[in-house]
């Protein structure tokens, strides 16, 4: 089974790599950014003048891109050289709206279709240890959990087309709360004549210990700012998140309070910094 990889950014190198390593036919790869392309190729895989030399030769198609946009023109572009031979895995973050509108369009090709996105950054897809959420037919998910777990260590069936990416959003707004709270009383316990150290290690003893604390307590006590995820990423998914929220009548003032920390990262210029910036934000 041969696969196509499109998109090669902080995320999709990583896991490509990742596939080309492990799988035991050829992988096909393309970007925009040529380097990212050369680099891969470098390590095996196969590299394409554009996004329908990965189409024409791959069984497995996987896109991890930026937008809900990109996701739709990708698939646009790609809709010709589709058939039923085709399995098509959307691993990015969008708009649930926009994966359900390329699924259907998939699917009426007579080809399958997965919403696949991923939780944890980039060290985890360096290591090949992310969680991955699908939401793809019943009967297609034993064909893909196996590509799956060349990029993930914890791999879950969903639901459904659309529960994957509904499942990531309601993730990352959770995270952000999560990070936000770390924000606000790690900057009050420093204040307070407290460590970074020391703080982590008190929360990990009590029921507020995290994840997010103990990935990124170095992080933050380093004041490293260094992108594995972007701020203006993790801003995207709150924005969807406050969409399907208005859609379901919902009340959350957790995401709104999180959403305004966020929004004056962006006007601040901090978009492209990695998104435990905010903490400069929280305690400034």
């Amino acid at each position: 089974m041969k696969i196509g990889f499109i998109g090669l950014g902080i995320m999709g190198e990583s896991m490509s790599e990742n596939i080309i390593k492990k799988h035991d036919d050829k992988v096909y790869v393309s970007d925009i950014n040529k380097a990212q392309v050369e680099k891969l190729a470098v390590l095996g895989g196969i590299p394409c003048e554009d996004n329908i030399e990965v189409a024409k030769n791959a069984d497995v198609i996987i896109t991890m891109v930026p937008k809900s946009e990109h996701v739709k023109s990708v698939y646009t572009e790609l809709l010709p050289y589709i058939d039923s031979n085709k399995i098509c895995i959307d691993m990015s973050t969008i708009d649930p709206s926009v994966s359900l509108e390329c699924a259907e369009m998939i699917k009426a090709k007579g080809a399958q279709f997965a919403d696949c996105p991923v939780v944890k950054s980039k060290p985890a897809a360096i290591n090949g240890t992310l969680g991955i959420l699908a939401g793809c037919d019943e009967e297609l998910f034993p064909v893909i959990e196996p590509i799956l777990k060349y990029m993930g260590c914890n791999v879950i069936r969903m639901g459904e087309n659309g529960k994957g990416i509904a499942m990531k959003i309601c993730h990352n707004c959770l995270v952000g709360q999560i990070q936000n709270g770390v924000n606000e009383t790690l900057g009050l316990a420093r204040k307070l004549g407290i460590s970074v150290d020391d703080f982590a290690t008190a929360v990990s003893y009590g029921g507020a210990g995290n994840f997010y604390l103990e990935s990124q307590k170095e992080n933050l006590k380093n004041e490293n700012w260094t992108t594995a995820f972007s701020l203006e990423n993790e801003n995207k998914d709150l924005n969807i998140c406050r969409r399907l929220a208005d859609e379901q009548d919902m009340l959350m003032p957790g995401l709104d309070n999180i959403l305004s920390v966020y929004e004056r990262g962006m006007k601040e210029g901090l978009g492209k910094d990695d998104f435990r910036s905010t903490y400069k934000i929280v305690n400034e």
